[in-house]
């Protein structure tokens, strides 16, 4: 029987395991989104905006089995959506961007939408491909696939030309998937080696990046049989979860809070694994590294890239984990637990967050809300968060508990994720309870995504972090001017209700319980929420202040006096 382009491609996509496409159809994919829209299996979302779409995408890979998978127009289509791919890529998060194409039949030249998208996407992309034969729809998209996610998993581009989706061709008997993932051998001779030196180590500790999700419950194991600290990355916040004894928060150098600071103050040898050391993971690469970096990766680009290590691990981390953590046992046996370090790293934490919470303001303490929001989500609650002041101060007092419970954007460090990502998350968990938090400049970006929660009938809570600034990474340098940050007045009553939402404010600590309270009902009832918080930005996170003495030590000494000359001139005469 004869199939056209469009219905290989969405053959393919079901093979491979698509439950979710985002995009906007247009002449170049109608044919595909048509024949999506017969799928038991794949359910089709229309977004705002393909920059939404991409993010969603994202969400969709890091808390599900499946790959996000977009589904553009060529062109704008493509453009709009870079943000998100861009953000996949440095993030190491699989996608899937299949854009239709031109017609590559006709000999006219100046089509609408005619660019070189494969030499536009390259440098964020794993791999690209152009689609030339009908014949070639399915094995590209298969091997596509297996490029995003083997390896250090990143987003790959797949375009299909408009004249291939209606045309027919007995394909035979199709390919089927073979679904096993192939990861690279594991040299346990070197794994034998970090046992050993894991054993000898008076002080041992643990940093846990993204890439070891699927290894969070043998690292609780391993960090527990080594009674070792664990901090993480700030997109690692929920493979450890928060509420073990052992762990301390994000990073552990200056730009940490103290409970890290403390408990890894005389580290002698550290497990990092999965994490590539870049610039947020290191506070603005403010790490001092103790004597024995032993470091775990899939990607052997990462090592000794800007810190030396001892020893380097290929592997994937669950592998890699789980055989190290076998050696371990051979060198360390089981004993009583020691709980010095965990009450110290628990005292540490409460004091911390006392300190917070006494701060006042006629506006949101932030401590308040996110110790109050974490006492009216449930374990399992999932969060995404955008970029912005926001982002560093939930990392630090926000807990989260649930493995991948919390997503947010990472070293591409992209503005207007968090609302299509909450949205996504919704629609792939809609039994879980889902939060956005997002600062008000990212709302200016992607709220409209918010109509699309009102849409598709999405109880998500958008938790608004309304300071009237985009000033998160200004405020990290000293002496740098202030005038461009002030955002306009946004009525954001007015455009809560013209999206569909029901709006909550919070104008001080008084209101946050009832603000809660009323959110969460109304999200039972399908119906997206925003809470508008009129937060308190006065005292910024440990990250941020640690962040703005690190950052001045990387200047050439010229910038740097300029800076602190700025910076003197704003305290004395403001």
């Amino acid at each position: 029987m004869k199939k056209t382009g469009a219905w290989l491609t969405r053959y393919a996509l079901e093979q491979i395991g698509v439950t979710h496409t985002f995009g906007i159809p247009g002449f170049h994919n109608t044919a595909i989104y048509t024949e999506l829209q017969r799928s038991d299996t794949i359910t089709p979302s229309l977004v705002t905006h393909e920059a939404s779409a991409a993010f969603m995408a994202d969400a969709i890979s890091r808390t599900t089995r499946s790959i996000g998978t977009l589904l553009i127009i060529p062109g704008a289509g493509v453009t709009h959506a870079a943000s998100g791919i861009g953000e996949a890529f440095l993030g190491g998060i699989p996608m899937l961007v299949i854009a239709g194409g031109i017609d590559y039949q006709t000999n006219h030249r100046f089509q609408r939408q005619d660019i070189d998208h494969r030499a536009l996407l390259t440098p964020i992309t794993k791999a690209t491909y152009l689609v030339e034969h009908l014949s070639d729809i399915v094995p590209t998209i298969f091997e596509a696939y297996r490029t995003a996610i083997e390896g250090e998993p990143g987003p790959v581009f797949v375009e299909i030309p408009v004249n291939l989706q209606t045309l027919s061709i007995d394909n035979g008997t199709l390919p089927v998937f073979d679904g096993h993932r192939i990861t690279p051998p594991l040299d346990m001779a070197a794994i034998e080696l970090a046992a050993e030196r894991l054993a000898k180590a008076e002080h041992p500790g643990l940093l846990i990046g993204w890439g070891a999700r699927e290894a969070s419950e043998s690292i609780q194991a391993l960090a527990t049989h080594l009674n070792a600290p664990v901090a993480t990355t700030l997109q690692g916040l929920s493979v450890f979860p928060a509420r073990h004894p052992l762990h301390t928060g994000m990073g552990f150098g200056p730009a940490a809070v103290p409970a890290a600071q403390h408990a890894f103050a005389n580290c002698d040898c550290l497990l990092a694994i999965a994490t590539r050391f870049s610039e947020i993971p290191t506070g603005n690469y403010g790490l001092s590294m103790p004597e024995t970096l032993i470091h775990v990766d899939i990607n052997p680009a990462v090592f000794n890239a800007n810190y030396p290590a001892e020893l380097t691990l290929l592997g994937d981390a669950a592998d890699v984990v789980a055989a190290l953590t076998e050696a371990i046992k051979k060198h360390v046996p089981t004993s009583p637990p020691d709980n010095t370090l965990s009450t110290k790293i628990a005292t540490d934490k409460r004091i911390y967050l006392a300190d917070w919470q006494k701060q006042s303001s006629k506006r949101v303490n932030p401590a308040r809300f996110f110790t109050a929001l974490r006492q009216h989500m449930p374990d399992d609650a999932l969060v995404a968060c955008d970029d912005g002041n926001h982002m560093f101060l939930a990392a630090e007092l926000l807990p989260i508990h649930h493995p991948g419970g919390f997503i947010c954007p990472g070293d591409f460090n992209a503005m207007g994720y968090g609302v299509p990502a909450a949205n996504a998350l919704k629609m792939a968990h809609p039994q879980s309870t889902v939060i956005g938090l997002v600062g008000d400049a990212a709302m200016m970006m992607t709220g409209m995504e918010a109509l699309t929660a009102s849409k598709y009938q999405l109880g998500v809570i958008y938790c608004l972090f309304n300071d009237g600034e985009v000033s998160g990474e200004i405020r990290q340098l000293p002496g740098q001017g202030t005038q461009m940050i002030k955002l306009g007045e946004a009525d954001w009553v007015s455009f809560a209700h013209a999206v569909g939402c029901e709006y909550v404010a919070i104008e001080d600590n008084g209101d946050i319980e009832s603000a809660l309270e009323t959110a969460f009902s109304l999200a039972m009832e399908n119906r997206p929420v925003m809470i508008d918080i009129l937060i308190d930005y006065s005292r910024q996170s440990a990250f941020s202040e640690g962040i703005r003495a690190t950052r001045p030590k990387h200047f050439a000494y010229p910038s740097k006096a300029k800076m602190f000359a700025r910076a003197l001139k704003e305290k004395i005469i403001g």
